[in-house]
């Protein structure tokens, strides 16, 4: 008969302990928090004048805010019809990624306009007003840029309201 050896104290305490959630702040994760830390860690390069690593960050950024998007969105329609609680947290997550998203395209639209490369940065902008429309300060933003680099010739002069 084998005998039997007690776990050492350290991986009992291991195999009982919660193991990290995504949505918690952990920086190297698939989370909101980790794509803020990106945004922060674009703009102190842009503010540097370090564009090429400014761009890499917002890069970055717009790819795990997309990722999260679209996983959010998949679960939220998962439970449609099961339980009305994880879908209206998955659309309030996914809500708060297309903000992140809009945010990382209005900064990366910016780095391209400090390069001279305004066409790089229309469908950037573009994307922001189409995805958080003109009602949104994200929304308002963008197109502002846009009449700014020529793309729009008339201003838009949004009449403040709820939600705005």
């Amino acid at each position: 008969m084998a005998s039997l050896v007690p776990l050492a104290p350290s991986v009992a305490v291991r195999a009982q302990a919660e193991p990290p959630k995504a949505s918690e702040g952990v920086s190297g994760g698939l989370n909101l928090s980790a794509v803020r830390a990106q945004l922060a860690k674009g703009d102190a390069a842009a503010a540097s004048g370090n564009l090429a690593e400014a761009r890499k960050s917002y890069d970055l950024a717009r790819d795990s805010s997309r990722r999260l998007l679209t996983f959010y969105r998949d679960l939220s329609g998962a439970f449609r019809g099961l339980d009305a609680r994880i879908p209206r947290e998955m659309d309030q997550n996914a809500l708060e990624s297309l903000e992140v998203l809009a945010q990382a395209n209005l900064r990366l639209a910016a780095v391209f306009r400090r390069q001279n490369q305004p066409e790089v940065a229309v469908p950037l902008l573009v994307e922001v007003v189409k995805s958080m429309t003109p009602s949104r300060e994200e929304g308002r933003k963008a197109y502002q840029s846009l009449v700014e680099i020529g793309f729009a010739t008339i201003p838009y002069t949004a009449v403040s309201g709820p939600g705005s």
